[in-house]
């Protein structure tokens, strides 16, 4: 692995797994829809330039991430992108956005009365964008393909 393969989050499979056809791997991805996972996996609108899109909203933290794959049989790839629109402001406008391979902790702290009867700032809320990406990631190196990461385009 090289460099920019750290950099944009590229994984190979390991040696020996024998790459499952393009139609198997699709249907591992959207099996992935399950009541507790935090994110769906559905087929992209056309304006998306993709196979696949992997969408989580985090209201808690109005952070929405998106993550767009493209399905390559010749190669036994998958190219993604992560994408970002963070709402730091209590009005939601002008959102942040961002891509590429970024993992990150999202998090809201509270005040609450300890024991002692201090006042403790204490963690209300934690999302780790990898309970997202580790999913989509490992059906894909388990199916026998590259998880390549893209910083511009699929």
């Amino acid at each position: 692995m090289g460099l920019l393969d750290k950099l944009t989050g590229t994984k190979y499979p390991d040696s020996g797994v024998v790459p499952l056809p393009t139609m198997e791997l699709r249907a591992a991805l959207l099996a992935l829809n399950e009541p507790d996972v935090p994110f769906r996996v559905r087929n992209a609108l056309p304006k998306e330039k993709a196979d696949l899109v992997a969408e989580c909203r985090i209201r808690e933290v109005g952070v929405t991430l998106k993550t767009r794959m493209r399905l390559l049989p010749e190669k036994r790839e998958v190219r993604f992108l992560d994408e970002r629109w963070e709402n730091r402001s209590s009005d939601h406008a002008n959102p942040q956005y961002g891509r590429g391979h970024a993992p990150a902790v999202y998090r809201r702290w509270e005040m609450k009365q300890g024991l002692d009867g201090r006042q403790h700032k204490v963690e209300a809320f934690r999302f780790d964008t990898r309970e997202m990406t580790n999913p989509l990631q490992q059906a894909v190196l388990d199916a026998g393909w590259t998880w390549r990461g893209m910083l511009v385009k699929l």
